[in-house]
C-alpha cells in the first residue's frame, strides 16, 4: 500500500464567557485540504487503527511546533486501544517529550462509534484520567448510545452534534432534547460544548440557554499550518 499523504488543520474551542479560546481540535485532512473521509477511506481493518495513533503523534508535533499553550483535542477510535492497548500511554508520552503536558489533552471518543465494553474501555483510561488527561464524547446525539454512555463512561466534555445544533433557534422538538441534555450534564458535573454553530441565531438561543463553550465557523474555520484566532460574536 502506497504511502497516504495526509496533514492536519485546527479548530478553536472557544469559551464565550471569557471569551477565550479552551482548546484546539485537531482535524485530520488531505494534503490539499481534502475532507477528513477522504483520507480515512483510504483505510480498512488494523491499517485504520494503526493510522489512528500514528495520526495523533504527527497532530501533537504539529501543534508543538505551532506553540500551542492551550489544551489540544484528539480523535480517538476506542478499537485502537484493542489493537494495541498502550497506544494512549504512547500519545502521552509523546505529548510530553514535546512540551505538552498530559493535562493539556482531550481524547475525543464519538458517539456514533459505539463503546463495545465500557467497563473495559473505562479500566485502559481511567489511569491516564489520574494524569490529567480528559475525555470528551463527540457527536452527542447524532446515534442511540449516548444516554448509556454518559452513565457508563461519565466524560469530562460531550459535543453537541451539529444536526442537533442546526437551526436550533426554530426547532421545538430539539429545544426540548438540548435542554434535557444540559440538565443531566450539569447534574453530571459534564461541560458541554455546542458544535457546528455557523449563524448568531443559534449562538443567541444556546447561550441564553447556558451554553458557553462553541466550536464552528461562526468564532473559526479550521486553518493549516496555524493555530487560528477566533472571533466572538457581540
Amino acid at each position: 500500500m502506497a504511502p497516504v499523504e495526509y496533514s492536519y488543520a485546527f479548530q478553536p474551542i472557544v469559551d464565550t464567557e471569557s471569551q477565550s479560546i479552551k482548546a484546539y481540535e485537531a482535524l485530520v485532512r488531505g494534503p490539499a485540504g481534502e475532507s477528513a473521509w477522504s483520507v480515512l477511506q483510504q483505510f480498512s481493518g488494523d491499517d485504520l487503527l494503526r493510522f489512528d495513533g500514528a495520526g495523533r503523534l504527527r497532530a501533537l508535533s504539529m501543534a508543538a511546533d505551532l506553540g500551542i499553550e492551550c489544551e489540544l483535542s484528539l480523535n480517538l477510535l476506542t478499537d485502537s486501544l484493542d489493537l494495541d492497548p498502550s497506544v494512549l500511554d504512547q500519545t502521552v508520552e509523546h505529548a510530553e517529550s514535546l512540551g505538552i503536558p498530559a493535562k493539556q489533552l482531550i481524547f475525543e471518543v464519538s458517539e456514533t462509534e459505539a463503546i463495545a465494553n465500557p467497563r473495559q474501555f473505562l479500566e485502559q483510561v481511567d489511569p491516564l484520567r489520574g494524569s490529567g488527561v480528559k475525555f470528551s464524547l463527540d457527536d452527542f446525539g447524532a446515534g442511540y448510545s449516548g444516554l448509556n454512555l454518559l452513565a457508563e463512561f461519565q466524560p469530562d466534555t460531550i459535543k453537541l452534534d451539529l444536526t442537533l445544533v442546526r437551526d436550533i433557534h426554530r426547532k421545538g422538538a430539539r429545544q426540548a432534547i438540548i435542554r434535557g441534555v444540559l440538565c443531566t450534564c450539569e447534574d453530571l458535573g459534564i461541560d458541554v460544548v455546542a458544535e457546528g454553530v455557523e449563524c448568531v441565531e443559534e449562538y443567541d438561543w444556546l447561550w441564553l440557554e447556558g451554553v458557553r463553550l462553541f466550536q464552528g465557523y461562526l468564532f473559526a474555520k479550521p486553518a493549516f499550518g496555524e493555530l487560528p484566532t477566533a472571533q466572538f460574536p457581540l
